[in-house]
């Protein structure tokens, strides 16, 4: 966890930046980690994870009181997607909204924009990742508490009937069964030579 006072220490990123990372993955950045391969090239989801981790951090340490990653709980991690909303891009659609459940509205509307689910669902899929990698146990992780997965689930179904958009899980496919080969009749007792 000493990689997390790193990330602690690390003054440089100014509060109306916390969404910058979930909406332009192609933001360049200066800041290293101790937890980064040794390689000057990283992928783009690395680089991607480092700035969440990075971000998540500086939320924590202005957070009031200042939280210790040890301290962070589930609560803590809906808290932050709760704050990462004003900074969303997706107009969610309210119940009253004329266009609700429309995924392509005629005309404005004044209903909120907020964080796609798809962005916070990935946000939290590469936080989960970069809390093990800096030393975070599985089983004490407060990106993968299971409150957590329920407002995932929820801001899911919500902005689907909101948006008129299915989020069906893609299925796999998978290769058809290899089909067995019909094997020759065995030779009747009338026809041997």
């Amino acid at each position: 966890m000493d990689s997390f006072a790193e990330v602690e220490s690390s003054k440089h990123l100014a509060n109306t930046n916390y969404s910058s990372h979930l909406t332009n993955s192609n933001n360049s950045s200066n800041i290293t980690s101790s937890s980064s391969s040794s390689s000057s090239t990283s992928s783009r989801y690395e680089n991607q994870k480092r700035r969440d981790w990075n971000t998540f951090g500086q939320y924590l340490k202005n957070h009031r009181p200042p939280l210790s990653l040890s301290r962070c709980s589930g609560a803590h991690v809906l808290e932050f997607l709760r704050y990462l909303d004003q900074f969303g891009k997706t107009k969610i659609h309210t119940p009253i909204c004329p266009f609700y459940g429309h995924p392509n509205p005629p005309a404005p509307c004044p209903c909120p924009l907020r964080q796609a689910w798809g962005s916070l669902d990935a946000l939290i899929g590469r936080l989960r990742a970069a809390y093990e990698e800096n030393g975070g146990k599985p089983e004490t992780n407060p990106f993968g508490a299971r409150a957590v997965r329920l407002y995932l689930r929820e801001v899911r179904d919500l902005q689907s009937k909101a948006r008129g958009v299915s989020y069906e899980k893609k299925k796999r496919k998978r290769p058809p069964p290899p089909q067995q080969l019909s094997a020759p009749p065995p030779p009747s007792s009338g026809d041997q030579a």
